[in-house]
């Protein structure tokens, strides 16, 4: 299953958006309100609160219409990205201290191939994910957490950290690195048992 979904028509949905057309609204929130759903409680882990993000996005996607590309093709990463900016938003207004192993679930989509639809984390990847982190050196946990959990950018790490950028980015790279081949290494380790 594809991340973005298909729209009728698309160049013509995307001139109607721009001009906010209101059946151009209802067309996308048709198309994109489950995934953006998903996306959204992936990252905040409360329903309620996802809800009030999605139309919180929808909204922000309605008012920023006329600013989409004339020759824009497809604005699903847009709106995913939207979605994605709202959630982390809530999280850092709201002061969300959820565990550090929630924080790092999350991470999970940054490291599998699926779609953020396909990619809702199952009790048994969260373990193994939480068995990978545990391998990580205290500067790589540090900084995944502040990338992740509270959505800093990698010069806001640096920054936080009293680090050089470089190091920064040195230590998300190798962290990533090791998570990605733990995990791997834990997936065929579970397909030979």
């Amino acid at each position: 299953m594809s991340l973005v979904a298909a729209l009728p028509d698309e160049p013509d949905f995307v001139r109607r958006l721009r001009l906010q057309d209101p059946s151009a609204l209802t067309t996308l929130y048709d198309t994109y309100g489950r995934i953006v759903y998903r996306v959204i409680l992936h990252i905040v882990r409360d329903p309620s609160a996802s809800e009030d993000i999605v139309q919180d996005t929808f909204a922000r996607v309605w008012s920023n219409a006329p600013l989409i590309d004339r020759d824009a093709l497809n604005v699903g990463p847009w709106i995913l990205t939207i979605a994605r900016n709202r959630a982390l938003d809530f999280l850092r207004a709201s002061h969300s201290r959820n565990s550090v192993q929630d924080a790092f679930a999350r991470l999970e989509v940054h490291l599998t191939q699926g779609s953020a639809e396909d990619s809702i984390i199952s009790e048994e990847n969260a373990r193994r994910l939480g068995k990978a982190l545990s391998t990580l050196n205290f500067n790589q946990r540090t900084v995944i957490e502040l990338a992740y959990y509270h959505g800093l950018s990698q010069s806001q790490i640096a920054e936080e950290l009293h680090q050089p950028l470089g190091t920064v980015k040195s230590w998300i790279r190798g962290a990533l690195m090791n998570l990605r081949t733990v995990m791997q290494s834990q997936s065929g380790e579970e397909k030979h048992a």
